[in-house]
């Protein structure tokens, strides 16, 4: 192989991969965070799963892309670690699609699919018709990468040092272990066998070596999934550990096979002529068949991945922290990002709506009865939904100027504003609980009457908070006109309040430090209520 031939082999390498990429991107703005309600709604069923996670890999060419996907959503609690199995399984099924279509010389019409993507992309100005071009031009880019990884191949024969290397390929440790390395390299099983087709159709390699490389092919695409579970939860890393077991029980089963039958004479048989064929028979019989010996075993598969993980005792310590938020969740390169990215978001945002739904509570509670317990609880909080307000904000920004549909975009940009709104609710329940200690430090006692009208506040804005479900895409229009006429009645019982004390002072019914204390109790009161509203507003536009 001179020069120009490793050359046009990178270069064949980069189209394959570029095409890949644009299928998946097409998908991702086409799918948007509709993927996400797809296999929230499909993946119930194990069988239903494995089509799913069939399909989307089909599409997009990529089992890798879709178990990152998959370790994503489990690790935002979107997807059990149960339906991630079905998934992970049927993903391994749906990449060997792209092997079958190079046997079938797709490559031959793939101009047609990149000119034809082209059009769609260049020259139309609807947006679906752009994500859909974006989808057949990938795949035209892909198989054009193809056919020039197997022009530039034909060389190798050539090779006495490539060909001396190829015969160690029968043995089996070596050849798996060449293939899993190659595969973890470039991180895509379907480039790499596609590699090992356009070698065996160069006449470089045969088939009772190249299927130890294919083997280890299918390990070494799992280390895109180790990668992206790094930081995750134990649940979302336990869903890696059970796509290696996969693809390693796979391996072991069919090393065995083909070292006590003739497995590859009968694959021969069936297309002769055909060595890209024979190739993408082996992958595809390989992936279905060990889908169906572990299918019945899938809750089997989950129990192990807990033994090999555990659960610690300081999982659930009260460590500041992101739960759903991985430094591994980098949206523009991964397919189902924007799924993935708006769930993760939903759950933390939730976490820290829950710990100001908590603070507005203990705040109120503490002017009626005060408790020492409850100043540090409240302070505690605060301090964790500061944290929490710095890291969700830091992750908006590093994946707000990423690649997704506009709908997805917006979706995620409006929760600068949210968690904005939700800090200073809890910046509210502060003041309000510090009012409890100035009252205290000045012997102050409130009336009959200020402890109903405290009650009432907490009454209100408790209801008023947990009408808000953060963990849905939008309120409905009648939550949000219950959510805007209790913000009226914060305001008119506001002016009640204030005019109450008044009339309290001249009655000398309360005293004139306790008297300024509650009417900043009653503005934080009010403002509590704009930010409610503030919130349902954004979750409604």
């Amino acid at each position: 192989m001179n020069i120009t031939q490793f050359l046009s082999l990178l270069g064949g390498l980069a189209l394959f991969l570029l095409g890949m990429k644009m299928m998946s991107d097409g998908l991702e703005k086409a799918a948007g965070n509709k993927m996400k309600k797809i296999l929230e709604k499909l993946t119930t069923n194990r069988f239903i799963g494995v089509a799913v996670g069939a399909a989307i890999t089909a599409v997009i060419q990529s089992s890798s892309a879709t178990t990152v996907m998959v370790v994503g959503f489990v690790n935002s609690g979107l997807m059990t670690l149960r339906q991630a199995i079905w998934v992970i399984m049927g993903a391994n099924i749906g990449t060997t699609i792209t092997g079958q279509l190079i046997a079938l010389d797709i490559g031959v019409v793939a101009p047609l699919f990149a000119i034809i993507g082209v059009v769609l992309i260049v020259f139309l100005k609807s947006k679906k018709l752009y994500n859909i071009g974006y989808i057949i031009g990938g795949l035209g880019v892909l198989f054009i990468g193809m056919e020039m990884m197997g022009d530039s191949m034909s060389g190798l024969r050539d090779s006495k040092l490539f060909m001396d290397a190829v015969t160690n390929l029968s043995n089996p440790l070596f050849g798996i272990a060449v293939g899993a390395i190659f595969t973890a390299i470039i991180q895509s099983s379907s480039a790499s066998v596609g590699i090992l087709q356009a070698l065996s159709m160069s006449g470089v390699i045969t088939l009772d070596r190249s299927v130890f490389v294919l083997f280890g092919q299918n390990i070494g695409t799992c280390i895109t999934a180790v990668l992206a579970s790094i930081g995750t939860t134990r649940n979302a890393k336990r869903t890696t550990i059970i796509h290696l077991m996969f693809n390693i029980i796979g391996t072991a089963v069919f090393t065995c096979i083909c070292l006590v039958l003739p497995l590859t004479d009968w694959i021969i048989r069936l297309t002769p002529n055909n060595s890209a064929a024979q190739i993408a028979n082996v992958h595809t019989i390989f992936n279905i068949v060990t889908t169906l010996l572990l299918l019945p075993a899938g809750t089997k598969l989950e129990k192990i991945a807990k033994r090999i993980l555990p659960e610690r005792d300081d999982e659930n310590e009260a460590e500041m922290r992101l739960q759903f938020i991985s430094p591994a969740s980098i949206i523009n390169h991964s397919f189902g990002g924007a799924s993935v990215a708006i769930s993760q978001i939903h759950k933390e945002v939730n976490r820290m709506y829950e710990l100001a739904i908590e603070n507005v509570e203990l705040s109120f509670d503490q002017v009626l009865k005060w408790n020492e317990k409850n100043v540090a609880k409240v302070m505690q909080n605060e301090e964790y939904i500061d944290f929490l307000n710095a890291e969700i904000s830091k992750y908006i920004s590093s994946i707000i100027s990423a690649e997704m549909s506009e709908k997805d975009g917006k979706a995620i940009g409006k929760y600068f504003s949210i968690i904005g709104n939700i800090e200073r609710i809890s910046d509210h329940s502060v003041n309000i609980a510090g009012y409890a200690d100035l009252i205290r430090e000045k012997s102050g006692v409130l009336t009959e009457t200020i402890e109903m009208e405290v009650k009432d506040m907490k009454r209100v804005s408790l209801n008023n908070l947990k009408s808000i479900n953060m963990l849905e895409d939008n309120i409905t229009v009648k939550e949000l006109d219950y959510i805007l006429k209790t913000e009226d009645k914060i305001d008119e019982m506001a002016v009640v309040y204030r005019e109450n004390q008044l009339c309290r002072l001249k009655k000398n019914e309360c005293k004139g430090d306790i008297s300024v204390i509650y009417s900043e109790m009653i503005t934080d009161f009010e403002r509590i209520g704009d930010h409610i509203m503030n919130i349902a507003e954004y979750m409604a536009g």
